[in-house]
């Protein structure tokens, strides 16, 4: 049996073990001003959906890679579970410096499940390339600096909880790609960071489950929530539609290509994500949702030919072009719509203000992804240090390593 993995059978146990303990006796103590009771919370149907996405749907949608699909899966419930704990208590912090009252119940882990999407998302860059322990560090490490930017566009710039809590998708995106361009890139031979039908078609199933589930995670936090479930179907329904015949233009032979479409149909819910509840109009959603489906596929072909190999940067699940650059539109589209909306019904002499908002809402997304980038660059540094025991690059992409089979198989 190789030492590498006897190495980490010694080390990842005790780190979750740790860890555990550590959640347990921090949430035994609590915060001062912070209640250990539980509080109502009418949103259960939401908050289950939610969980259903970004367990089951994110975790099949990783499971592109043909012999990673154990640790697709498997990784990203134990990142998910144990970053929820580290969430909830970070909640209670943010509570605590506020000065504000709170109480244990489902609308606390359903903020801390919006938060650690950015996980989920950051694994994605580096999926196949990291080991157990790291996955786990990087959670640890981007919760903290996750919490970190929400309190600084909460505070200080004075952003809405919620618009806050939608920067999950453009933090994860840039701090998986700045993470993963520390990552060493696998011998130029290896062929194992390929897709089959079959790891295709069990992404494509998380796909659909996320799909069907993201009405519910961009209404669990807005105040009008059915206003929110109404516009991101809208704009995921015709990010779908575009997905399928931008597909077809843009291939060679007119064929639709499944990783295409398995990015593109959910850009729609990314983008529509800071401004579901603000839109009044279901004509905006749709062409946002188009805007989306678009900027996804075009951003493919750019990235990928361009940009990737320009950076030495290997996005193994195309985070980038899947959530980034549609955060990245959606965050735009909130400044225009805010602007365009408040122009309408502001006097004259009220436009400073405006101004003020547009200018607030640019800053709290500048902040976002300037953090994200330097934070996973750090992090990123943090993990190649040799005590975290980085796997040799003719390891990457493999279930072997880590997991136990009756039987050695080919491939999965």
């Amino acid at each position: 049996m190789p030492s590498r993995y006897l190495s980490f059978r010694c080390s990842v146990p005790w780190l979750i073990l740790l860890l555990q303990a550590l959640l347990l006796l921090r949430s035994f103590l609590g915060f001062p001003g912070v209640s250990d009771t539980y509080s109502s919370f009418n949103s259960y149907p939401e908050f289950q959906d939610v969980n259903h996405m970004v367990i089951f749907g994110f975790g099949f949608f990783l499971m592109v890679l043909r012999r990673y699909g154990f640790s697709s899966t498997g990784f990203n419930f134990l990142l998910v579970v144990l970053g929820v704990q580290c969430s909830v208590l970070a909640e209670d912090l943010l509570v605590f410096l506020r000065g504000h009252q709170n109480a244990v119940g489902l609308e606390s882990l359903a903020k801390a499940f919006v938060s650690v999407t950015a996980v989920v998302i950051s694994t994605g860059a580096v999926l196949g390339r990291a080991n157990p322990v790291q996955l786990i560090v990087m959670t640890l490490v981007e919760l903290i600096f996750f919490y970190v930017s929400r309190y600084i566009n909460e505070t200080f710039l004075e952003v809405p909880e919620c618009l806050t809590g939608m920067h999950v998708f453009l933090f994860g995106a840039y701090f998986g790609l700045a993470l993963a361009s520390r990552c060493p890139e696998p011998p130029p031979g290896l062929d194992k960071h390929r897709s089959t039908p079959r790891s295709e078609l069990f992404s494509v199933l998380g796909t659909v489950f996320v799909w069907v589930f993201w009405p519910s995670f961009n209404s669990i936090l807005p105040s009008f929530k059915m206003q929110a479930v109404l516009n991101t179907y809208l704009a995921l329904a015709v990010s779908a539609v575009a997905a399928f015949m931008l597909s077809a233009l843009t291939s060679k032979d007119g064929k639709f290509r499944m990783a295409q479409i398995r990015s593109a149909v959910l850009a729609g819910g990314v983008t529509i994500s800071y401004t579901a509840q603000h839109i009044h109009h279901p004509w905006i959603a749709m062409i946002l949702g188009l805007l989306g489906s678009v900027i996804t596929i075009l951003g493919a072909h750019c990235v990928q030919r361009c940009f990737n190999p320009a950076l030495k940067l290997q996005d193994t699940s195309g985070v980038h072009f899947t959530f980034g650059l549609p955060a990245v539109l959606g965050a735009v589209a909130a400044v225009v719509l805010r602007v365009v909306e408040g122009g309408i019904d502001t006097r004259w002499n009220e436009l400073s203000r405006l101004g003020y908002d547009a200018f607030v809402y640019i800053g709290a997304f500048c902040q976002t992804i300037c953090t994200a980038l330097i934070t996973g660059l750090i992090t990123g540094l943090i993990l190649n240090i040799k005590l975290l025991k980085a796997v040799h690059v003719s390891k990457y992409f493999d279930d072997q390593f880590y997991w136990e089979f009756p039987h050695l198989s080919v491939g999965f």
